[in-house]
């Protein structure tokens, strides 16, 4: 009984958030668990079978994906085998977003591919912020609390350890860690 209630409360929630998005240009078909808000003007693509949500795992029941590709030129572009734990967050105000083949996402993942406001104090309220596009390759695995900033590329077979902040691109086959975040340790191949 228990378990029927919990999955009919989380179809609701499923639905009430699709009504609630807005985004028009979405391409091809997650499997949605959690809810998942798409907004904005742009694509958001996904390209095989992408999961959106884990259950078991935190905030199953009260978060939600979030992913907004603002303008009309914005893209996210999830590849197949992706897999995103709850609550990530994926904005994309300029040139996109871009996740490779089998990567993993982590609970309260951020990346994002603007400054959103110009930094200069004087232009900070009407300003253009600076953007450049993010790039995940394959087989990646990104940790719970991390944050990933714009015009960063991370090769493949990359791990980025929990609560990293990525501010520079990193190349294959490395640990990440801390914030910022900082290679160096080349990953054993077992």
């Amino acid at each position: 009984m228990r378990h029927r209630f919990l999955h009919l409360y989380q179809r609701y929630r499923v639905a009430k958030f699709r009504f609630l998005s807005d985004c028009a240009n979405v391409q091809g078909k997650p499997k949605i668990r959690q809810p998942t808000q798409f907004v904005g003007k742009g694509t958001i693509r996904f390209n095989g079978t992408v999961n959106l949500g884990f259950y078991p795992s935190p905030y199953y029941l009260n978060g939600y994906i979030y992913m907004e590709a603002r303008g009309p030129d914005s893209l996210i572009q999830i590849e197949d085998g992706v897999w995103m734990n709850n609550n990530v967050v994926l904005v994309s105000d300029g040139p996109g977003i871009f996740i490779g083949k089998r990567s993993m996402l982590g609970t309260h993942c951020e990346i994002i591919d603007s400054d959103f406001h110009d930094l200069h104090p004087d232009r900070r309220a009407n300003g253009v912020g600076k953007s450049a596009k993010v790039e995940i390759g394959e087989n990646v695995l990104i940790g719970s609390n991390v944050k990933i900033l714009k015009g960063v590329k991370i090769g493949n077979n990359t791990v980025i350890a929990n609560g990293a902040v990525v501010t520079r691109s990193i190349p294959e086959n490395m640990m990440v860690f801390g914030n910022p975040g900082r290679g160096g340790l080349g990953l054993v191949q077992e």
